[in-house]
């Protein structure tokens, strides 16, 4: 009877131990989950570059309204620009396509912006004009250095213009300047000017309001608009060849026989008292010209 209990005894014992042995096992290591690496980014393409600059919070709120007018992306395309280019833009004003440009540029090329020099000015009132316009344009460039620090600035004399080095740029704009130059008479001194700063084989893209063929040259000077054939004859005379035309900027709306010329569309809107400012608002702004220009690859 001792026996059976000291047998039945240690059986219980071995039990327990292999309970508790059997508790202690470590648990089995779970799977390994399988991952995927997110696919490496796309390289950024100039172009990719130049609709961030666009798409922008520095820009003016004001500015970007115009972008549906003004077609910034579809321009700077067809004018051929792209990283690694020194490009002119000629009169800034306040910058409108300086705050495309510039961030766009910015280490991937040079920005040269071609003011008037205001000692150079044929009145003191022009004089004044271009201090004020000149100061205000270094101070857009001054408080906003993430995206303009890299922008150069030149002085000219418009009468005889000159724009650095001869032979240096890649690539020369101007929007909606050439009609203020032929009111002043130094237009073809300009187309001139744009000639010599040019590489051969380089660019000049004009944008300039547009009058319809057989406008006068003085009615021209005084409504803002110009006729292509004319605009053509200033860079032809300078030794540019006529690459391409486009109608990136074209609107059919535009009659271009407005009381205030141009300026009665927006965005100036200068509208007499009992003009009708909605219907202006409705037109939108400017036909304009859009034209391309190369300096002859053997000059």
């Amino acid at each position: 009877m001792q026996r059976l209990i000291l047998v039945t005894a240690l059986g219980l014992v071995l039990t327990a131990c292999g309970q508790k042995e059997q508790a202690a096992a470590p648990a089995p290591a779970p799977e390994p989950v399988a991952t995927t690496e997110p696919a490496p980014a796309a390289p950024q393409t100039f172009a990719d570059r130049l609709q961030a600059a666009i798409d922008g919070d520095h820009r003016k709120t004001e500015h970007k309204a115009r972008d549906a007018f003004r077609n910034p992306a579809a321009t700077l395309a067809f004018f051929g620009l792209d990283a690694g280019q020194t490009v002119i833009e000629i009169t800034p004003g306040g910058g409108w396509y300086t705050e495309i440009l510039a961030p766009a540029l910015k280490g991937q090329g040079q920005l040269i912006t071609a003011i008037v020099d205001p000692s150079t000015a044929s009145s003191e009132r022009a004089q004044e004009y271009y201090s004020k316009g000149n100061q205000s344009f270094r101070d857009k460039l001054a408080g906003a250095a993430d995206h303009y620090s890299e922008v150069e600035i030149v002085e000219f004399n418009s009468a005889e213009p000159s724009f650095g080095a001869d032979g240096s740029a890649d690539l020369v704009v101007t929007f909606r300047n050439v009609h203020n130059w032929t009111g002043a008479g130094n237009d073809q001194a300009m187309f001139n000017g744009f000639y010599k700063a040019l590489r051969p084989g380089g660019v000049l893209g004009v944008v300039e309001h547009r009058a319809a063929e057989g406008t006068s040259t003085e009615d021209s000077a005084k409504s803002g608009y110009l006729t292509e054939s004319y605009v053509i004859g200033l860079a032809e005379q300078a030794g540019f060849q006529l690459a391409e035309k486009s109608e990136i900027n074209a609107n059919p709306k535009d009659t271009k026989d407005h009381p205030n010329g141009v300026w009665n569309l927006p965005p100036v809107l200068r509208v007499a008292e009992g003009e009708d400012q909605a219907r202006f608002e409705a037109i939108g702004e400017s036909d304009r010209m859009t034209l391309k220009f190369v300096k002859p690859a053997d000059m």
